[in-house]
């Protein structure tokens, strides 16, 4: 598994651009990846040096459509902070 692979793409919401300041940064990774595996992709992908990796599992909400129901699928997030001496990930700078 490449880092793209563990890594899928970031979480852009109100909470995670707060977090931004604190220089956390949220990712939709592969649910089978650990934490030093998303640690070290994040470090490859955008040259930053990670301090901790904090990660949860995201259950799929219930969605009905008339008389029918369905289930969207559960996904893994992870919030990563980087070291203070380390510079920002540029992609999310032109969102602030």
């Amino acid at each position: 598994m490449n880092s793209y692979d563990v890594v899928k793409r970031p979480i852009i919401t109100e909470h995670s651009m707060d977090q931004m300041a604190d220089r956390k940064y949220t990712f939709e990774v592969a649910p089978e990846a650990n934490k030093i595996e998303i640690k070290k992709a994040v470090e490859e992908i955008f040259g930053v040096k990670v301090e901790k990796v904090t990660t949860m599992r995201v259950l799929g909400k219930i969605k009905r459509m008339g008389a029918n129901s369905g289930k969207r699928p559960d996904w893994k997030k992870a919030i990563v902070k980087i070291t203070e001496d380390s510079k920002t990930i540029e992609f999310f700078d032109g969102l602030m």
